[in-house]
């Protein structure tokens, strides 16, 4: 009994970050503007105050302030220089959820709160430690829940990083041709948009908006490169930007770096082809050699047992 409450209060624990995570993730997913008209419309009277507070989701009313609330204290804690470092982080995630510095800010320190006050509660009921080891894990345990959700950001971030990598040469492929089919180059990189939606593609349409705001193109494009930091991405961004400096001809550049791109995705298939069988050694050593000696060895080893047993007992009734 008292091994099974510490476990059922992490699970609960557990759990409620995984609610107040989906809670905020559904309500970005806010209703359209048309949506919202059509509810008004068939209201008798307009709404109160009061009825369009309670009309807001649970997310909007009470964790997201709670989240400010708790980043606003963390705040102080933190440097000078730590909201544009987390802002930089979650645009390297891609800001999968919409979170603003803050919020993640606060999402973290509600985290380490919940899991501190749960390792408080777990050693308050293992009574068999002593007072300064109980300490020294109820702060290990709000650390580790203040760091999880940055270690949960930075596996966002391979990930994405990782998928860009991969879908970059298609992606010039398809400028290449459109380039030297007659479009322009802002009218290439809104083919690529419309053609696929990855993370390549959305970073794509942000760099159109931009533009279209009347941010120049190369400032645009390096701040892609500083979204990404993908050295494939950083060295097309540099050579589309020096071509367009230089005047050269962004078909034949495009070309040039399609086909390296091409060639280093290779490479890196085959590099990761070469780590293949380091990878699979401890599995092969740990996993699928015992099970093959387990069934080559254990009939003799069963046998040599009978036999022994065999031999004991003809041994005992000799005199």
């Amino acid at each position: 009994m008292s091994l099974l409450l510490p476990i059922v209060l992490i699970l609960a624990v557990l759990a409620g970050l995984v609610l107040i995570s989906v809670r905020l993730l559904k309500s970005r997913d806010s209703a359209s503007v048309e949506d919202r008209l059509d509810e008004f419309g068939t209201l008798d009277r307009p709404p109160t105050l009061e009825e369009l507070e309670l009309s807001q989701p649970f997310s909007e009313r009470v964790l997201i302030p709670l989240l400010e609330g708790l980043a606003d204290l963390a705040k102080r804690i933190n440097p000078q220089g730590g909201t544009e470092n987390i802002q930089h982080q979650l645009d390297l995630a891609g800001n999968p959820y919409g979170w603003s510095p803050t919020q993640f800010l606060g999402f973290r320190f509600l985290a380490a709160l919940l899991l501190g006050g749960l390792g408080v509660v777990v050693l308050v009921l293992a009574k068999g430690m002593a007072l300064p080891r109980r300490l020294v894990l109820t702060g290990i345990m709000a650390v580790g829940g203040y760091y999880l959700p940055s270690l949960w950001l930075r596996s966002k971030t391979s990930s994405r990083q990782r998928e860009i990598a991969r879908s970059l040469p298609d992606a010039l492929d398809l400028l290449t041709i459109c380039v030297e089919a007659g479009l322009g180059f802002d009218g290439a990189i809104a083919r690529v948009a419309e053609k696929w939606d990855d993370a390549l593609s959305r970073e794509f349409r942000r760099v159109l908006q931009e533009i279209q705001l009347g941010k120049l193109r190369r400032e645009a494009l390096r701040g892609m490169a500083d979204r990404i930091e993908v050295q494939e991405v950083s060295t097309f961004v540099a050579a589309i930007v020096q071509a367009e400096e230089l005047g050269v001809s962004i078909a034949k550049v495009l070309r040039i770096q399609a086909d390296e791109m091409r060639r280093r995705r290779r490479q890196r298939a085959e590099e990761l082809a070469r780590q293949a069988p380091i990878k699979m050694l401890p599995a092969i050593a740990f996993l699928i050699f015992p099970a093959i000696f387990v069934v080559l060895l254990g009939p003799a080893v069963i046998q040599v047992m009978t036999m022994d047993i065999g031999i004991g007992g003809m041994g005992g009734g000799l005199p």
